[in-house]
């Protein structure tokens, strides 16, 4: 049902709860002899979209945003979020018991070393926390007197009387035909990576379903089966994954390249490897330091690094590549219905936030392909558009008025998943608006146009997308484009543009495009369309060079365009993509959408 897509924890949630909940943990914290607990928004893996009974922070204190981290010490107690949470936060979590912080400004290693005093026993599950963060909880500890411990058993786990019980949703084999590459062969790559180690632990679910070509359903938006694996340099990899998530005939067909095994058996696997003294590879982003700890104890040695697994992954191949074209045209087809729905339907002024997301999820449904959305509609109208990372809720759905309303959204398709933003005007938008959308555009199709030498970063083409924006003194605080997954994860890496260092872009490799611009308390601009790098083939050039091909098919709203703002050539590509979704999505609609998409996507015409 929507409406329980669209409530909070907080507002589910009886009144007080966070006060009786840290109550509750501080008294199973005294029992096991601690002054002061992380509690991590995090599974054991670090996933994006954790199950239920992962969902620790929300329930001791009612923040349901995708990142964040509590401390709980005997006397005061601390919540840290990001810029994108600054606002939730202080409306789910009572602010008398929890702290906001803001985590730009002051991380949880500072804060420990501010508040925590000489003798205080500071503990941390360690399934739950990463060596890098475990080295600044150290550090922390050791400024402030304190002592730091793993513990055994987590103390909230003690207390969360009602804790949903693990995902056991069963795998499947994802097919060859999408996939492009047998999991043999993707074995064999990674154990051509592995260099001078003996193995590497796979931390990573997204990992283990590009390796194994395996998905599931255990998290939510993306089709993950949570699970761990070993690739040795020799013999069979293991895969350690409850039973009951196999069939017999997925086993069959698993057990030909690998060693099925129980979650208990990868610790004693691990102290076998370590009294073997091996060199074992651990993901820096994703492994708990649980296993090192283990590892290390036995006398092996762990190396942790980047993930080799995540470069691969990164490039798609051509079943891939071809998997996100047909999932874009189908998906583009959806959206064209929507936005000539939306069109008839908004201008009366009784749609909601969420109506336009159930809608918009109505029209992918029935396309017969939909798998699942790949991450929670953002759908804000006026003001709510202005909040970047903004999800309707019940209590904040907002009446789609005149102005701008802004829709980033996304799907999971068998063959290939989506990511889409537009802005719409209901309306008459006024110049302001027209202006600020017409920069954002020029800065897509700066990065749409863009033709690089290989070797070139998402770093180096993220000035791209903002220059026209700088002109007018304006910015956006967020990166440009993220690395896609071909049916696995919307935020993939190492792939991104954006103005912190990344790696080079590399043919085959998805990544989104989406500028944008946010007026606090008016209104959001973000126009963002999924690419792929490609060779440029430039004749006579000397050495390789990338350019981008553009997946996502929709609509860019012409009302809000100033042509007098744009350059002859941006027009020019304006009206070949136009002319590109209409003839691709013209046969796959109604009568009435074709019409519209014919208004929708009228040339505007060259300086």
């Amino acid at each position: 049902m929507f409406e329980a897509r669209f409530q909070t924890f907080s507002e589910t949630a009886d009144p007080g709860f966070g006060k009786a909940r840290a109550a509750a943990l501080r008294t199973q914290m005294r029992k096991q002899k601690l002054t002061g607990f992380v509690i991590p928004r995090a599974d054991e893996h670090q996933s994006e979209y954790v199950p239920p009974s992962a969902e620790r922070l929300a329930w001791l204190t009612g923040f349901t945003g995708s990142a964040g981290l509590a401390i709980v010490l005997d006397r005061k107690a601390a919540i840290f979020v990001d810029g994108r949470y600054t606002l939730q936060v202080r409306d789910q979590v009572d602010t008398k018991i929890f702290e906001p912080v803001a985590i730009m400004d002051t991380t949880p290693a500072s804060w420990l070393t501010k508040n925590l005093r000489k003798g205080d026993v500071l503990g941390y599950d360690p399934w739950l926390t990463t060596p890098a963060s475990l080295k600044s909880y150290q550090a922390a500890a050791a400024s402030a007197g304190a002592k730091l411990v793993a513990v055994e058993a987590n103390p909230l786990d003690a207390v969360w009387d009602d804790r949903p019980a693990p995902p056991c949703e069963p795998l499947w084999i994802y097919p060859q035909s999408l996939a492009g590459v047998s999991a043999r062969d993707k074995i064999a790559r990674i154990r051509a990576a592995l260099e001078n180690a003996d193995a590497i632990v796979l931390s990573d679910p997204h990992d283990c379903a590009w390796a194994f070509n395996i998905r599931g359903r255990d998290v939510s938006h993306t089709p993950l089966v949570l699970c761990f694996a070993i690739v040795p340099k020799r013999g069979k990899p293991q895969l350690y994954i409850d039973p009951a998530k196999v069939s017999a005939k997925d086993s069959a067909a698993l057990k030909a390249f690998l060693q099925l095994e129980k979650p208990a058996a990868l610790i004693p696997a691990l102290r076998k490897l370590g009294r073997a003294r091996a060199i074992v590879l651990f993901d820096q982003q994703t492994a708990p330091v649980k296993l090192v700890q283990e590892l290390e104890a036995a006398k092996g040695t762990a190396r942790v690094a980047a993930d080799p697994v995540r470069s691969m992954k990164a490039i798609k191949n051509s079943a891939e590549l071809n998997g996100s074209r047909a999932a874009h045209l189908r998906d583009g087809a959806a959206m064209a219905r929507f936005l000539a729905w939306f069109d008839s339907e908004a201008p009366a002024g009784k749609l909601t936030e969420i109506d336009a997301v159930e809608a918009l999820e109505t029209f992918r449904r029935e396309t017969g392909r939909l798998e699942d959305v790949s991450f929670p509609t953002i759908s804000g109208a006026g003001p709510n558009g202005a909040i970047v990372h903004y999800r309707v809720t019940e209590s904040t759905n907002r009446r789609i008025g005149k102005g701008l309303f802004l829709l980033d959204s996304g799907a999971q398709y068998r063959d290939g998943t989506t990511d889409i933003t537009r802005t719409i005007a209901v309306g008459e938008p006024n110049r302001e608006m027209r202006d600020r959308f017409t920069r954002v555009l020029k800065g897509h199709i700066a990065i749409a146009r863009a033709v690089f030498p290989k070797g070139t970063s998402g770093a180096h083409l993220d000035s791209f997308a903002r220059q026209s924006l700088w002109e007018a003194g304006i910015d956006y605080a967020h990166g440009t484009g993220h690395g896609v997954g071909a049916f696995l994860s919307v935020h993939e890496g190492p792939q991104n543009i954006s103005k912190r260092p990344s790696v080079a872009l590399e043919p085959g490799m998805i990544l989104s495009n989406e500028p944008g611009y946010y007026k606090s308390g008016a209104y959001g601009i973000r126009i963002e369309n999924l690419v792929a790098v490609t060779k440029a083939g430039i004749k006579d050039g000397e050495g390789e060079s990338h350019c981008f091909e553009t997946l996502t098919l929709a609509p860019i709203d012409l009302r809000l365009v100033d042509t007098s703002l744009m350059t002859r050539d941006e027009l020019k590509w304006l009206d070949a993509y136009h002319a590109r979704v209409r003839k691709a999505l013209s046969p796959l609609v109604d009568a009435a959408t074709k019409k519209w998409l014919a208004q929708a996507t009228k040339p505007l015409g060259r300086k």
